[in-house]
């Protein structure tokens, strides 16, 4: 069972809205084995007469989150599903092999909707639907500054920096936001 958080930023939720977000995330439901007992949390925004919708659903060992933008709410909403479902099919393969060998009998996902079918893009994307690793850097962290941390990334024209936070001690990585702002990543 799903319960939904839905707020909003900038716009009032009207129940039509919470409605039909209600009932096209639900649909994500089929592909599990189990309906997830999962909170849903929905944020709708508007900035800039653009509509946004964040959804992050936390599971047992997934967390499933993906962000959309279009000038019509509803049509955010269709692609903010359609992204979440692209993820669970992309994801399915490699977390269930992951619940069995933890040795549980059940799968996270359905196996198929309809196990009598199966297309040749499908068993394709299953076979090379493992994560590898192209390339690897090594450096060593020169200890700076949050706001110095920042000054290289935009300088090395990154959208991401990791450096050794000379201010805590730890390891911290800066990026840059959709919005164009940045955001911080630290170590507890």
């Amino acid at each position: 069972m799903m319960n939904f958080n839905i707020r909003g930023e900038n716009i009032k939720v009207t129940p039509a809205m919470r409605e039909y977000t209600e009932k096209k995330v639900s649909k994500l439901e089929r592909y599990f084995d189990t309906p997830p007992n999962s909170d849903v949390h929905v944020n709708m925004k508007v900035y800039n007469d653009q509509q946004m919708i964040e959804v992050t659903i936390p599971m047992p060992n997934l967390l499933l989150r993906a962000e959309e933008e279009h000038q019509d709410m509803y049509a955010a909403i269709d692609l903010v599903v359609e992204k979440l479902e692209r993820q669970i099919r992309k994801h399915k393969t490699k977390v269930n092999r992951k619940f069995r060998q933890e040795g549980s009998v059940k799968y996270m996902f359905r196996d198929e909707l309809n196990p009598t079918t199966t297309s040749v893009a499908e068993a394709d994307m299953d076979e090379d639907d493992d994560l590898q690793v192209v390339k690897t850097k090594r450096f060593t962290f020169k200890p700076m500054d949050v706001e110095e941390a920042i000054l290289q990334m935009d300088m090395l024209g990154h959208s991401f920096f990791v450096f050794s936070n000379a201010v805590t001690g730890s390891t911290g990585v800066v990026y840059r936001r959709k919005d164009g702002k940045y955001g911080l990543i630290e170590q507890d």
